[in-house]
């Protein structure tokens, strides 16, 4: 700031005197312009930096010469570097001009090349094309020839592959197998031929592949049944062949059908010589039977049934055992190769197939046909035996026995085995033998007996019913029936084998007089509930005949109170009681009552003092020949405890009327007879329990 003032005063100093009073004003303005933009420059700039450094680089120092002489000395050093520039662009031009000789050169060299190389080229244009078309034919033939080697390789069988398919000569083995899986993938990759453009091929091979699997069947299913000829259903190692055989005949569900059958009708005619050998030890074959037969050794009846059920039963379970080996031991597999050989043979499915194959219903189906000679055969015998015999407990004993097989052969073969309609028949037979039985022997019964037992003891009629009973109920508590629906199953029995009975003692009941025909008819209920007790199925017919005793019971008891009331003389003072009521003026009324005069009332003392020590025994003689001694009892006990209610009744009322006339003075008290009816009936209520417990 003093070098800037200096130069302002020395320049101010140097104008004339007329100019410096003018320049005066205007020199000041200029200077706080001047001094404005000094103090506002900022000297962090970083180009005002650069400048001061590089001035202090050069050693520049701040003086008036060197301020002058500083942009001269700038210019003159850029012009100097310029220069330098200069010759160093003269340089790099001289060496351009070199390299673009170079290069005029190698265009030139290049230019020949290619006219070299286009004369070669035009010269082997045509050796190349030829070149070229070979090696495309070339690929073509090698192609074609891949394409045929894989033609011949996968859709053609070879002579000796055909022979194994479809020469009857040669065995069903593992390379047939081979053969038949290779035939039948020729069949389904022979349709992919026909979306192609040539569909010739794919037609050829179609038919082809279809006659070589059509014999391919033909002779597996001729295989099958010679092989179902020989078959040992008891050899648990069954051939394993057979089985995949029937896995894969299953393809052609119209020949396994047929196999089935024919294998069927085989079996029903093997099943039905081995029953009837069983039974007679005739056999077609003239082979030797380990066992008797049943007919020889089976004389009862009931056992001679048992036999032949058993022995159909053991039969069945041995049939399905080797059948389940042939058709369920391989899964699904027969019914996956149905359901593609319906879908192969659309016009075999019915309409509203929703199951195509069942493993365990067609195993049934055929058991039941196995066994429908078997079963014939076991109905001809069991009716002859059910018709021949009267034997009410027979044919029930033989009912029994056929559902308990039924439901046996139920569990084994379904509840759609037509071998069950025979068991359902001959079970209906004997029943229908049974009740014809049992209602020829009801009418017999009820044209001999006229009078109970003078003891009152239950009749020969119903205790030989009973003991029937008790037979048959032992039959169905044994047998399987008891299962589904035990009370219904046997309350058809006690309908034919009970009800008749009790019927009959009803009407036996009928003549007597009371209480033997009370008596008579508890101790017919007690023995056919003895009998029936022990018995689960049977407790809907206890309880009823239950209820039937409880009310001859009552009626007992009725017959014995009023036998208690009139032996004690309590009856009249009832009688006399029962006309009046709880009212004052009623009450008052008792002692003019004929029944409690005085002379009445003693009377009827004296008589009840009488009738008590020996009340209960008196009461309990006349139901002695009631058989439960227990119920004897307790009838007697129930009439004396209704009888001490009556007699706190009438104690009531005498003690009622005598506290009303309590307070009353009589006009001649020498002529008054006893004020108060309890000094002429003394006994209370305490005394008659006490002598009647």
């Amino acid at each position: 700031m003093p070098r800037v003032a200096e130069k302002v005063t020395r320049r101010d100093s140097s104008l004339p005197a007329g100019q410096a009073g003018n320049y005066g004003s205007r020199g000041t303005t200029a200077l706080s312009a001047r001094i404005t933009s000094v103090l506002s420059t900022s000297y962090a700039d970083l180009d005002i930096r650069d400048v001061v450094e590089t001035l202090d680089a050069r050693g520049v120092h701040n003086t008036a010469e060197t301020r002058r002489q500083l942009r001269l000395d700038v210019q003159k050093e850029v012009i100097r570097c310029n220069g330098e520039v200069v010759k160093d662009f003269g340089e790099v031009a001289e060496q351009l001009k070199r390299i673009g000789t170079a290069i005029s050169s190698l265009n030139k060299y290049c230019r020949d090349m290619c006219n070299h190389i286009a004369a070669a080229t035009k010269d082997t244009a045509p050796v190349l094309s030829d070149a070229k078309s070979l090696l495309d034919q070339r690929k073509q033939i090698e192609v074609k020839q891949q394409i045929l080697r894989a033609v011949n390789t996968h859709f053609i069988i070879s002579e000796e592959e055909m022979a194994t398919l479809t020469s009857t000569a040669l065995p069903v083995d593992e390379a047939f197998f081979q053969v038949l899986t290779r035939a039948k993938r020729i069949h389904h990759d022979s349709q992919v031929l026909l979306g192609t453009e040539d569909q010739k091929l794919g037609l050829e091979v179609l038919e082809q592949s279809s006659r070589q699997l059509n014999a391919a069947f033909q002779k597996l299913y001729r295989w099958i049944q010679s092989e179902f000829k020989t078959l040992d259903l008891e050899n648990p190692q069954i051939n394993a062949s057979v089985r995949r055989s029937l896995r894969v005949l299953a393809e052609r569900p119209t020949l396994f059908q047929a196999c089935l059958d024919s294998f069927g009708d085989a079996r029903e005619n093997i099943l039905s010589d081995a029953f009837h050998a069983a039974l007679t030890g005739s056999t077609s074959n003239a082979s030797h039977i380990a066992t008797k037969p049943i007919e020889f050794h089976a004389h009862d009846p009931l056992r001679y049934v048992g036999d032949m059920l058993a022995w159909a039963h053991s039969a069945t379970v041995s049939e399905r055992e080797a059948l389940e080996v042939l058709f369920i031991s391989e899964g699904d597999e027969i019914k996956r190769s149905i359901q593609a050989g319906l879908e192969s043979e659309p016009w075999l499915r019915t309409e509203g197939d929703q199951e195509v194959f069942d493993g365990r219903k067609a195993l049934n189906q055929l058991v039941s046909r196995d066994l429908a000679g078997v079963a014939r055969l076991l109905r001809q015998r069991t009716e002859q035996v059910i018709q021949s015999h009267d034997d009410a407990t027979l044919a029930y004993k033989i009912a029994n026995l056929i559902r308990f097989y039924k439901t046996t052969f139920v569990k084994l073969l379904g509840t759609e085995s037509e071998v069950l309609d025979v068991f359902s028949h001959l079970e209906e037979s004997a029943m229908r033998q049974f009740r014809g039985n049992m209602r020829d022997h009801v009418a017999a019964v009820q044209g001999e007996v006229t009078l109970p037992p003078a003891d009152l003891s239950p009749p020969d009629f119903l205790e030989e019913a009973l003991q029937m009973l008790r037979v048959l109920a032992k039959s169905y508590d044994t047998s399987v029936a008891t299962v589904d629906g035990p009370e219904d199953g046997f309350m058809a029995v006690l309908s034919e084998a009970l009800d008749p009975f009790l019927g009959g003692c009803e009407n036996l009941q009928r003549g007597l007089e009371q209480p033997e025909s009370e008596i008579f008819a508890i101790n017919c209920l007690l023995a056919a509930k003895s009998v029936l007790a022990g018995y689960s199925f049977a407790k809907e017919k206890t309880s009823e005949i239950q209820d039937t005793i409880s009310e001859h019971v009552s009626t007992l008891a009725e017959y014995q109170l009023r036998y208690l009331r009139h032996a004690s003389g309590l009856r009249v003072l009832l009688e006399a009681l029962s006309a009046t009521s709880e009212s004052v003026e009623s009450v008052k009324a008792i002692p003019t009552l004929p029944a409690f005069q005085p002379e009445a009332l003693v009377s009827v003392s004296q008589q009840l003092d009488d009738f008590l020590p020996s009340a209960l025994i008196d009461a309990a003689e006349h139901i002695k020949r009631l058989r439960n001694r227990k119920m004897v009892h307790d009838i007697t006990e129930e009439a004396a405890r209704q009888f001490c209610e009556d007699f706190e009744f009438v104690e009531s009322r005498i003690l009622a009327a005598d506290d009303l006339l309590t307070g009353v003075e009589t006009q001649d008290e020498e002529d008054a007879g006893p004020a108060r009816l309890r000094d002429l009936f003394p006994r209370t209520s305490g005394e008659i329990r006490v002598l009647l417990s």
